[in-house]
This record gives structure tokens, C-alpha cells and sequence, in this order.
């Protein structure tokens, strides 16, 4: 009941605003904000990679993870439903690429299933982690971020509407959850440098102005930008570089 509330406080702020192609258009900033980063992720995986074994990637995005554990894998299924971020994933011989969010996802069951940042949306988290285990035969991951969302999202919002922006759920939440499902869950936690980069200040404004349009103030847009952006010397723009930190809850499924 916490998790559902936090989710639906966080939506029902944003649902004049609900921009379906949000991810489509943001995808490439996406991956180039992370396809590069080294957050400890699949080290932490490594134990269980072998050559015959299986995976799901739930909420693949442009495919960081399953394209370098394809590779290591007998076979990976990439779970996806943005088309802007498919179009992103490398391809690979041995993976299969379904468009669907996991609710709607018909995908078989494999050795490992991992799921990283995407269950903040997620109003029934448990049904959607019901799912991964019963996808997983020998462990389930799942990551999200201890804090709070480090993008330009929440504090233009704020701006903007002049309120606080409701909080996402955050693994604190989780491992509650986890707990309450009656799941005995290892836990690490993966500390690495994340940030966010546009190519310049018309893919910025492309990827944030259109969700906020109906109360988009362009002097106000414009002051944010100036205070919080840094304009690196090739006409880039970059947002938020520190310190950031996740949890990794990974379990082995019951037989």
C-alpha cells in the first residue's frame, strides 16, 4: 500500500502532463548518459554468468546491460517498450527483443532476471516482482537508486508549478516491500559517477519543454538553464555530475 501511494501521489501530479513518446525522445541522451558508465553492475553479476545460461533484461533501454552479457551469454531477451530505445540496443545474434513493458511481456523463463531502475513507476510492484520470480529459475536482481531522480525533470517541474515534486519510490522502499513479500534478499550497493549531456541547447529544450508545455515560462526555463547547466566548449551541455548510489536486491527464486 506504501509503494502504490507513493507512485500514485507522483502520478496523479503528472497526469495532465503524460507524454507517451517521453522515452522515445529522450532515449538518446539517455544512452549517451549511460552507456559508458561503469556502475559495478555486471561485475556484480559475474558469479552467475556462464556460457549455456539464460537472461532477462526487464526494461532494457538501449541495451547497456544485455548487449555486453550477450556476449557472456548463451542467450538474452531484452524486454523494451520504447521504441526510441529499441532502435539503440546493439544487436546481437543470441537476443531477442520484445516490445512490452513486463506486465504485458510474454517471455520464457530464464536462469537470470534483471531489472535496473525501472520499478519507480511500477503501482503494483508486487505483481510485477511476483513476475520476475516466477521468470527466474536460479536468481532475480533488481536495482534502484537510493535517492531521489538526478535529472533536470523534478526541479523544472518545481519551477514551473511552483510545488514540490512528489517522490519516487527508492530502494529503502524495496527492500521494505522485498520484505513484506517474504523475500530474504543479499543486498549490494554500487556507487558510480552519473550525469546527463545534450549535444546542445535545442535537444535540451526538445526533451523537457514538451512535457511541461502547458505551463512552460521561457524566462524562467531559460534563468534554470543558465544556473544549473554547464556548457562545455564543443556547444554541450551537461547536468548533475556526483556521486550517486543504488541497491542491488538479487535472490534466488524458490524452486
Amino acid at each position: 500500500a506504501h509503494w502504490r501511494r507513493l507512485v500514485e501521489a507522483r502520478e496523479a501530479q503528472a497526469s495532465a502532463f503524460r507524454d507517451p513518446a517521453y522515452w522515445d525522445r529522450r532515449a538518446r541522451s539517455f544512452n549517451a548518459a549511460t552507456s559508458g558508465r561503469k556502475d559495478g553492475f555486471l561485475e556484480l553479476l559475474e558469479p552467475w554468468l556462464a556460457p549455456d545460461r539464460t537472461l532477462i533484461d526487464v526494461g532494457a533501454g538501449a541495451g547497456r546491460y544485455a548487449a555486453p552479457l550477450a556476449d557472456r551469454l548463451d542467450w538474452v531477451t531484452a524486454v523494451e517498450p520504447s521504441q526510441g530505445m529499441r532502435d539503440l540496443i546493439p544487436p546481437r545474434e543470441n537476443m531477442t527483443v520484445i516490445a512490452s513493458g513486463w506486465e504485458l511481456a510474454e517471455a520464457a523463463p530464464a536462469d537470470l532476471v534483471i531489472c535496473c531502475h525501472v520499478l519507480y513507476g511500477a503501482a503494483d510492484a508486487r505483481r510485477f516482482i511476483e513476475k520476475l520470480e516466477a521468470s527466474a529459475r536460479h536468481r532475480v536482481f533488481i536495482q534502484l537508486r537510493f535517492g531521489q531522480l538526478r535529472t533536470p525533470a523534478d526541479p523544472l517541474w518545481e519551477e514551473m508549478m511552483g510545488t514540490p515534486r512528489a517522490r519516487q519510490p527508492a530502494f529503502g522502499d524495496l527492500w521494505n516491500l522485498l520484505l513484506q513479500m517474504g523475500i530474504q534478499a543479499d543486498v549490494a550497493v554500487l556507487r558510480y559517477q552519473s550525469f546527463q549531456v545534450w549535444k546542445d541547447e535545442q535537444e535540451f529544450l526538445d526533451e523537457y519543454r514538451p512535457p511541461l508545455a502547458s505551463v512552460w515560462d521561457e524566462a524562467k526555463g531559460r534563468a534554470w538553464m543558465d544556473a544549473n547547466l554547464v556548457r562545455e566548449a564543443d556547444g554541450s551541455l551537461v547536468f548533475g555530475r556526483a556521486e550517486s548510489s543504488s541497491g542491488v536486491a538479487h535472490w534466488q527464486p524458490p524452486a
